[in-house]
């Protein structure tokens, strides 16, 4: 029965999600206390209804109940635990469902919480999210059905794909999920303020907690994805320009230029249109990476097999709420004044560049992602890979870089030209140095892309910190600590990306028992292949001895080649050593007749770099909107002591 309970919920959450939209309707019409009182209740119900038809699937799936077909589909009763909890996103109708839940939540968490908002707004925030969460709703409970049963029930499932079956599905689909939620949020902000003419700073501020925490998940979802693919997948690679890894991409770039957006509109009162505008494409793009992991137009192994109808139920849908969100805002975009002016030397201006270039390289991965599907429908097979991305967005991106580092450094309104230059000297200084330095002592040639790339995050750390120069630091606000850490991070992730790229080696070889291989300082001993079983998986193990330099102490790698039953599939598992300043990537091939293995082993320097960066950008976001909260609470409670004294 828990199947049974779990739909009844789900279709009990899709009925007040159309009550919420109604009342909502109703409400910023005619302005009755009645109904405006009516939504907010409605909406955390709605919450709470598909929490509860999320926990009935997590429930069938750990109890391997394989009467229901999504779980005979997509499980097995011999998986280790998590991965049957995980496991019940781990699917196209799973996935879709834990979607909708945090939409639901994300929809009462407003309703509870938000009080800066007029209330007409918030009600048509609220209806926003109604008519989003509702066409959702629909394509669950018309086209894919999580809790359909199986008749008959087969005795066992055919189990999980066993690329999925790592820790990092029970963090990496939630956390980009959030992120996409957040967005989906404040699109439906965009919305409200758009209907009922409101889009101001009061706006901006309730919208920013929403874009700031979508903007962190994002960052978490996508570095920790990254590095997911990077150990799982044994091609030694952290990004692959996947036109699934670009959809999770293509959100963030718009929500980076959203959040600097509603940060001037919020503070400032400027870019108004332009904080509209983003909220919209923000979430637009995260519609569209729901379209391609779920058409069935693409072969990765990110995307769900799905059947193109279901595809075109979900294009359907961001047609109706892009369509309409645009539609709005041509009828409105009369109504939002201008706000503040500034003059193009000021922070403001190079927040507009930032977004600009932003949204040239969101426009550049959108065609190099949709070129080949649309040309595949023409009858045209062709692909868009690394080298369009590199040498198209990969230029600009560094161009983005010597903004972001000057940007913090300008005033508000309007600067000086000589002022400014002065307070560049020194980043400017630290990038000339950093590119002479590399490019003189690199013991391998460096490329123009790498050298660009290693200056100007020389350059970037420096400017990061320079808004702390001649401050007290323990007075300091923690958003700003927020902003420096964020783009250092930015800086570091630079780093890694380009030293990887420039001096990893790589080397292919047969070895046979007892033979080393030398790669980067390393010294790769291989030492025999034996078997060993897991929780659902056979493997051959191999034993690789490994020293580095002549003085370095032995240590032992073991990368194994994995079967799995259910389903049928072989894997790669990598094995990595970490030290400071890299890592020894090993994986293991097959054998040949002459009683050789194959190996492959890459040294890639500073390649940590890369994802220590990201967990910095993220933590950076944290702490700024940590910042924020304190002083809108700090600015309430002497509100509050002013009015009672």
């Amino acid at each position: 029965m828990t199947a049974e309970a779990g739909l009844a919920a789900l279709w009990l959450a899709a009925a007040l999600a159309g009550l919420q939209l109604l009342l909502a309707g109703l409400a910023v019409k005619r302005g009755e206390a009645t109904l405006l009182g009516a939504v907010r209740p409605v909406a955390i119900v709605q919450g709470i209804m598909a929490l509860i038809a999320m926990g009935a699937l997590i429930a069938v799936f750990c109890a391997s109940d394989m009467s229901v077909a999504l779980v005979a589909e997509n499980s097995h009763s011999a998986k280790p635990m998590l991965y049957k909890f995980a496991g019940a996103w781990g699917n196209h109708e799973g996935s879709m469902l834990l979607w909708v839940t945090i939409l639901g939540l994300a929809g009462g968490a407003v309703a509870l919480f938000e009080r800066r908002l007029d209330e007409r707004t918030l009600i048509a925030t609220l209806g926003g999210q109604a008519a989003i969460a509702l066409g959702f709703y629909a394509f669950l409970l018309f086209a894919s059905n999580p809790f359909g049963r199986a008749d008959p029930a087969p005795p066992d499932g055919a189990g999980l794909n066993p690329l999925l079956q790592d820790p990092g599905l029970a963090f990496h689909p939630p956390t980009l999920y959030i992120g996409y939620v957040g967005l989906s949020v404040a699109f439906s902000f965009a919305i409200g303020a758009l209907v009922t003419r409101d889009v101001g700073p009061a706006f901006a501020r309730a919208m920013r907690p929403w874009v700031l925490g979508a903007w962190i998940f994002l960052t978490f979802g996508i570095t920790a994805g990254s590095y997911w693919a990077y150990y799982e997948l044994g091609w030694g690679g952290w990004w692959f320009w996947d036109p699934v890894e670009n959809a999770s991409l293509m959100p963030w770039l718009a929500a980076t230029a959203l959040l600097h957006s509603v940060t001037v509109l919020a503070t400032r009162d400027g870019l108004r249109a332009w904080t509209v505008m983003l909220a919209v494409v923000a979430f637009s793009m995260s519609m569209i990476g729901t379209f391609l992991v779920r058409s069935g137009i693409l072969t990765s192994v990110h995307a769900f097999a799905v059947d193109p109808e279901r595809g075109a139920f979900i294009l359907a849908l961001l047609a109706i709420y892009i369509g309409g969100a645009l539609a709005l805002f041509a009828l409105r975009v009369g109504t939002v004044r201008a706000g503040n002016t500034f003059e193009f030397l000021s922070r403001e201006g190079g927040l507009v560049i930032n977004n600009l270039l932003l949204s040239v390289i969101l426009g550049l991965v959108l065609i190099g992602t949709f070129y080949p599907i649309v040309a595949a429908a023409m009858g045209t097979q062709l692909s868009v890979g690394p080298p369009f991305f590199d040498g198209t967005a990969g230029p600009i991106a560094l161009v983005l870089v010597a903004v972001m580092a000057a940007g913090p450094l300008l005033r508000w309104r309007r600067d000086d030209m000589q002022a400014v230059l002065e307070r560049l000297m020194l980043p400017i200084a630290a990038t000339l140095f950093a590119g002479a330095g590399v490019f003189v002592l690199s013991s391998k040639p460096v490329g123009a892309l790498s050298l660009a790339g290693l200056a100007l995050a020389a350059g970037l750390a420096v400017a990061s910190v320079a808004p702390l120069w001649k401050r007290d630091l323990r007075r300091a606000p923690l958003f700003l600590y927020g902003m420096v850490v964020a783009h250092l991070g930015i800086a570091v992730t630079l780093a890694g990306m380009a030293a990887s790229t420039t001096w990893t080696e790589e080397r292919l070889v047969a070895a046979r028992v007892g033979e080393p291989v030398q790669v980067g300082p390393f010294s790769v001993t291989f030492e025999g292949v034996n078997p060993v079983l897991g929780a659902n998986w056979s493997a051959l193990e191999a034993r690789l001895a490994v020293q580095r330099g002549e003085d370095g102490a032995t240590f032992y790698l073991r990368p194994q080649s994995r079967f799995f039953a259910n389903p049928v599939t072989n894997t790669s598992e990598s094995a990595i050593a970490t030290t400071l300043d890299g890592q020894l990537y090993t994986v293991l091939g097959q054998p040949d007749n002459a009683g050789r293995w194959q190996l492959r082993l890459w040294w890639k320097p500073w390649v940590t770099l890369i994802w220590l960066g990201g967990a910095m950008v993220a933590i950076g976001g944290a702490l700024s909107m940590l910042g924020h909260i304190l002083r809108e609470r700090r600015a309430t409670r002497r509100a509050m002591e002013a009015a009672w004294a």
